[in-house]
């Protein structure tokens, strides 16, 4: 495994100890969201047959669900223990390929090999998401599709994730999140353009903890997608 310097140790620890795969247990609210993911990224790139890059793929939640939809998919992702359960997990017949190592040297030694890159959930978690997002785009084929989800640094963002989900509804581990490494859209619309990628959308989505559904908002204040292309 190469070790990137744009890791955090502490992230990768945290998210090494976490059950993936148990709908009720600390991963429920990605298990909520997921569909509205996959929704999103297929509104950016048919996935029957696309070659795909699922960056800081975890357990497998989301190559999992492309990979249904008839995409080849490639997971990458530091943490062992996801990537273990992320294999233990995958049915023969999908079409995914799992590997412990850092977004850096593979895109490095995949140069625009893929259509579609996908980086969800993974942005606020590592110290210079400007650099993870270049890395994103050299793997990334001309004309291809870059799919991110992130947090909005903002106040609201702060009591819904950080205080609510984490400290009153322990829907989260405490720690997940780090207010600081949050990104509003237009720092990440800044970087994309600096990196050579037209934005296509930006869509909000929000998380109802009662019912335990995620839906599509029309705001942006916390959690939020944009669909981007390389030009």
């Amino acid at each position: 495994m190469n070790l990137d310097t744009n890791l955090d140790p502490i992230e990768v620890a945290h998210f090494d100890r976490m059950d993936w795969w148990d709908p009720k247990g600390p991963m429920r609210t990605l298990h909520a969201i997921n569909p509205l993911r996959l929704h999103y990224i297929m509104e950016a790139q048919p996935l029957h047959g696309a070659a795909v890059l699922d960056v800081g793929c975890g357990g497998g939640i989301l190559s999992e669900a492309m990979a249904e939809q008839g995409a080849h998919v490639t997971g990458v992702d530091l943490s062992g223990n996801a990537l273990r359960q992320a294999r233990t997990h995958l049915p023969e017949e999908l079409s995914v390929t799992y590997l412990q190592q850092d977004t850096h040297a593979f895109a490095r030694e995949h140069p625009g090999a893929f259509d579609l890159v996908v980086c969800m959930e993974l942005l606020e978690h590592v110290p210079d998401a400007e650099a993870l997002l270049e890395d994103c785009v050299h793997a990334l084929k001309p004309g291809g599709s870059l799919v991110v989800s992130t947090i909005n640094r903002t106040p609201l963002a702060f009591l819904l994730l950080i205080l609510g989900a984490e400290h009153l509804l322990e829907l989260l581990p405490i720690g997940t999140h780090r207010y600081d490494r949050f990104i509003r859209p237009s720092e990440l619309a800044r970087a994309a353009r600096k990196l050579g990628l037209a934005i296509e959308h930006i869509q909000g989505t929000g998380y109802n903890p009662i019912v335990h559904r995620a839906a599509y908002t029309p705001a942006t204040h916390a959690n939020y997608m944009m669909r981007l292309r390389r030009i």
